[in-house]
């Protein structure tokens, strides 16, 4: 039934956005293939053969070898598989335009990095660019994200990786990550049978479709990585062990490193603290909160304040397309892009994990609700902003990836179909659509 909603959701979008498209219409909502962001192309590439063997070889044998394996294995697995799934989808558009190509658009982040010389000093006027109209005015994407952002390009840069193929090497490499770290997190919050339970369906994720190649994606491999080693860390400290407070604090140090990755990104702060109350250690906070504050503390005095970059990105947000871009319609189309990004499993699994979450005393949710929950509220709180008109299905990955772990709630009986939907969703939106990311 709510597979059926949210098809109805998707198809009414698809609809409203075509004929918004039309010519005289006199409404702009800048997406070509409504609700996502891309152009209506099918087509065929490399990357088929190998998706369809991956999603077979999940599908057959994913659910039974994440029972049965040694948890590092099955983790070691988990990534490898969904960096072939992800790599294969990227490779249906073929390895120039959907891969090496992805990223040195002139709007993004590479475009930039030959310009910037002094580090110190970009940083420094890093908030006197943001504005649209101005001779120096950063591209689009580094004018609407903090500097944390581009830093991370001009690093590989000077590390000698440059160019686009690198910088999607990069975000893939990183962004399959969280195929790892979201177990992970549900099996240190305490449910191991939820996490390996989870395994496949985080390999078989829709939303690998912009994991490559987006800077999304590695802002998502990121921000998941810290909130798994914030878990750990609660974890270890319930344990006594030596590496609770050293884990406590690079958990701060990546969690507020990724606020200044996207401003968005501050609303992980309601994971966090999902995740501290679970695991009951308070002292798992305070650390995490020295090792943030410091990344925050770094860039102060490196010349950029983090308010003073999202106010004026604000202000920047709507001297584009986003003032143009109707929210009447993006505001339950964006529901429709999570309905594809996520999968059919998921919406499905969301609808169990409220009805659980219902039935459940907050106190006694176990790891996949405590998150999903979390996640759920983060994508509410994104979506009423007003500041995520469209684009969605890749700027809410580091959220929406949160939501995986509702999967263990699905009947183990069922596992296999729901996978196997995950993979048609998947696959249908990459041949039918040529996605910008």
């Amino acid at each position: 039934m709510v597979v059926g909603l949210a098809a109805v959701l998707v198809g009414v979008a698809i609809a409203v956005g075509l004929y918004l498209n039309r010519d005289g219409s006199g409404v702009v909502i800048f997406a070509p293939a409504p609700p996502l962001f891309g152009h209506w192309l099918p087509h065929v590439g490399p990357g088929t053969p190998l998706a369809l063997l991956v999603a077979f070889a999940v599908i057959g044998w994913g659910p039974a070898l994440a029972a049965k394996l040694p948890w590092h294995g099955a983790l070691s697995l988990s990534y490898l598989a969904a960096l072939c799934w992800t790599l294969a989808l990227a490779l249906v558009d073929g390895w120039t335009r959907g891969f090496t190509h992805r990223l040195d658009h002139p709007t993004e982040y590479l475009h930039e990095v030959p310009g910037i010389t002094d580090i110190p000093a970009m940083v420094q006027t890093f908030a006197d660019r943001i504005l649209q109209g101005r001779p120096d005015s950063w591209t689009t994407h580094v004018s609407g994200h903090p500097p944390g952002a581009t830093l991370v390009f001009v690093w590989l840069d000077r590390l000698g990786l440059s160019g686009g193929t690198a910088a999607s090497w990069a975000c893939v490499l990183v962004g399959c990550l969280v195929a790892v770290a979201v177990p992970v997190t549900v099996r240190a919050l305490g449910s191991p049978a939820a996490a390996r339970a989870m395994l496949p369906f985080a390999v078989l994720f829709p939303g690998a479709v912009w994991i490559a190649v987006s800077a999304d994606a590695l802002f998502a491999g990121v921000t998941a990585s810290a909130i798994a080693v914030l878990a750990l860390s609660g974890r270890a400290f319930a344990e006594r062990a030596r590496s609770a407070i050293p884990l406590a604090v690079i958990a701060g140090v990546l969690l507020g490193f990724g606020i200044f990755l996207s401003y968005g990104l501050v609303l992980l702060g309601v994971l966090a603290l999902a995740v501290v109350l679970a695991s009951r250690s308070g002292r798992a906070l305070a650390w995490a909160l020295v090792g943030a504050l410091s990344v925050v503390a770094a860039f102060a005095l490196a010349g950029f304040w983090w308010l003073d970059g999202y106010h004026l990105v604000v202000e920047r947000y709507y001297q584009g397309i986003a003032s143009e871009r109707p929210f009447a319609y993006w505001v339950w189309a964006n529901v429709a892009c999570l309905a594809i990004a996520v999968g059919p499993a998921v919406v499905v699994a969301m609808r169990r994990g409220i009805g659980a979450g219902a039935r459940t005393p907050i106190r006694r949710w176990d790891g996949a609700l405590v998150l999903g929950g979390a996640a759920l509220l983060m994508i509410v709180a994104a979506d009423v902003s007003g500041l995520s008109k469209a684009e969605v299905e890749r700027i809410w990955l580091p959220f929406t990836v949160w939501l995986l772990p509702l999967t263990a709630l699905l009947p183990p009986p069922t596992r296999r179909w729901w996978l196997a939907g995950q993979a048609v969703v998947a696959l249908t939106v990459n041949h039918l659509v040529l996605t910008v990311w």
